[in-house]
């Protein structure tokens, strides 16, 4: 597999949007800087969306092709920095609300990428597309329920959860795993971010019942 133009064109129009929510964001943004912490989240945004990019525009792309591992490796570094920008900004004294939803809507994007890709590599049912647009669904669903748009408090649980979305579906890409594991893999994940969900709706929907 090469990377076509049809692919760049789409990596960049998906980092073109991306740039362009944040820049509209920024104003709310309360430090001076821009920061370590968010160059390395725009960093990852552009892994992101070569990711997705090839997954979705490479011509010819099956779960045996050797270009998976490259891909792979680049799905590989996206977690790592993931972890780096969430320490760089706790280090230089830069964590804010906006750096902290733009790590949270990349990390959405990234997982409903890769659900895709483990359904188009046929290493699942289009029941995996759920892990990828549970959280859409959720911001949907809180639009007509105004009880589940109070805010979460930071939760470890959550952050793991997410973490492991990404690296079992990254293990589910890997060629020589296959059905049923594969499927495996990805129940488990799905399972996971359900039991993540529901403890949040729960969390939410009793706070507000025990305020009332």
């Amino acid at each position: 597999m090469a990377l076509g133009t049809q692919v760049i064109l789409a990596a960049t129009a998906v980092l073109a949007v991306i740039y362009a929510v944040v820049l509209y964001a920024l104003p709310h943004h309360r430090h001076r800087r821009f920061g370590a912490a968010n160059l390395v989240t725009a960093i990852r945004a552009a892994l992101v969306s070569m990711i997705g990019a090839a997954f979705f525009f490479a011509d010819g792309l099956h779960p045996a092709d050797p270009a998976m591992w490259p891909l792979l490796m680049m799905i590989a570094c996206a977690l790592i920095l993931d972890g780096v920008d969430g320490y760089l900004a706790r280090e230089t004294r830069q964590v804010s609300d906006f750096g902290a939803r733009f790590d949270m809507e990349l990390d959405a994007l990234f997982i409903l990428f890769l659900a895709a890709a483990v359904y188009l590599m046929g290493k699942a049912g289009i029941w995996v597309l759920l892990i990828g647009v549970m959280r859409y669904l959720f911001v949907l669903t809180s639009c007509f329920a105004a009880r589940l748009r109070n805010p979460l408090p930071p939760s470890f649980r959550r952050k793991l959860v997410c973490v492991i979305q990404v690296a079992a579906l990254c293990f589910a890409l890997v060629p020589f795993v296959t059905s049923p594991v594969s499927d495996l893999i990805s129940a488990t994940a799905l399972v996971l971010l359900s039991y993540s969900f529901a403890v949040d709706i729960t969390s939410l929907l009793t706070r507000q019942a025990a305020q009332a």
